[in-house]
Formats: structure tokens, C-alpha cells, sequence
């Protein structure tokens, strides 16, 4: 029978849903990871992913998404597939502790490498290493960033996957002064109570 709901009517019969249904190549975009600078001279943090049909795409779709109501002074992609992760630790051990480094440091090769140093929050760039492979780049980060703190779990990356937007274009983070409107400061809240109250009371 027929119903006058349309997205009923799309829906498959019983036989249907039991057959096996094979994905088509591209039915989906692909994930990238997003990481915003809050302020100059702060580290990168990871702030979510965004699906998108390229990089460029995902560029455009992260700026919109995670820096058009925040304070932003930067932000870079990289498609989740080029993000080479550890295993996690737990309690208060540092993952660094448990991986077997024998990657190839010696190379002329980028690596920007990502700490998680607080359960529930999200990776934070703590700088960048020169190797041949990732496991040599995470033997790399072993002897400059593990500092005795604990990280629960790391992220690689190589620099040439990277997508930021260039130097050039860093004015566009600028806030105009008429625009001001979007800083929770230039809502004087105080102000404007102390004005009601003062108004009432007459």
C-alpha cells in the first residue's frame, strides 16, 4: 500500500534490506582532520573533522565551521588517511614508554608531530622533526618532547600533506573595527544591567 509519506515510499521491502548491499567507489566524501591556532605563537590543536571531496574543499568548509564565531588566527587540514597514530595508554602512563622505536631517524624528510596530554581533550602540536619514515620521526619526537609528562597517544603527520592557508593571507583573520560585535568583550554586560537598573528605579 501506498503511503502519502515520500520517504516511506523510498524505502526498501523486507526482501530487499536482507540482500547484500555493496558500496559504489566515491558514494562518500572523504575525512579530513581540522586544527585552528586560537592566537599567534599558540600551538595548532585539533578541533574536529570535515567531510569533503578535496582538500581545497575542506579548507573552505573548516574555515566556515571552526573558526567564523571563534577568535582564529590560522588553520590547516589533512586528509585522515595521511594521520599516522600510536595505540593509547592508560592512567598516567606515557605512551612513549610502551612503542618499540626503531624507525629510520636519519632523513631529510618533515614530520609535524601531535600530542593528546589530557584524556577527553584534543591533540596539540608540539613541533616538528626531520626523519626517513614515521616510526623514525616518533623515535625522534621520543627524544625531544617526551619530557616526563604523560601523552596518551600521538599523532604523525608529514608537512607535505599539510593544507594551511599561506602567510599572505593571514589578514583575513583581521577583525575590522565595526565588526567588533563578534568579540564577547564588546558586549558590556555590566553596563547595560547597571543602565536597566538605574532606569527602573526612577
Amino acid at each position: 500500500m501506498e503511503s502519502l509519506d515520500p520517504r516511506i515510499n523510498r524505502l526498501k521491502s523486507k526482501a530487499e534490506w536482507d540482500e547484500e548491499i555493496q558500496k559504489s567507489a566515491m558514494d562518500q566524501f572523504e575525512t579530513y582532520e581540522v586544527f585552528i591556532q586560537i592566537r599567534e605563537n599558540r600551538p595548532y590543536e585539533h578541533v574536529g573533522i570535515m567531510h569533503a571531496p578535496n582538500e581545497e574543499m575542506a579548507l573552505i568548509f573548516g574555515k566556515e565551521q571552526y573558526s567564523r564565531r571563534y577568535t582564529c588566527t590560522g588553520i590547516f587540514v589533512v586528509r585522515t588517511d595521511h594521520v599516522k597514530i600510536t595505540a593509547f595508554s592508560e592512567n598516567e602512563e606515557n605512551i612513549y614508554e610502551h612503542m618499540d622505536l626503531n624507525g629510520i631517524q636519519d632523513g631529510g624528510e618533515s614530520f609535524e608531530i601531535f600530542h593528546l596530554k589530557k584524556r577527553g581533550k584534543q591533540h596539540i602540536h608540539v613541533g616538528k622533526v626531520e626523519a626517513g619514515d614515521y616510526e623514525g620521526a616518533l623515535s625522534v619526537s621520543a627524544n625531544l618532547y617526551n619530557i616526563g609528562t604523560p601523552v596518551y597517544n600521538v599523532w604523525v603527520v608529514k608537512t607535505s600533506d599539510i593544507l594551511s592557508i599561506p602567510p599572505e593571507d593571514k589578514m583575513i583573520w583581521d577583525t575590522l573595527p565595526e565588526k567588533k560585535f563578534r568579540d564577547a568583550m564588546a558586549y558590556k554586560a555590566g553596563d547595560k544591567i547597571k543602565e536597566f537598573k538605574e532606569r527602573n528605579q526612577k
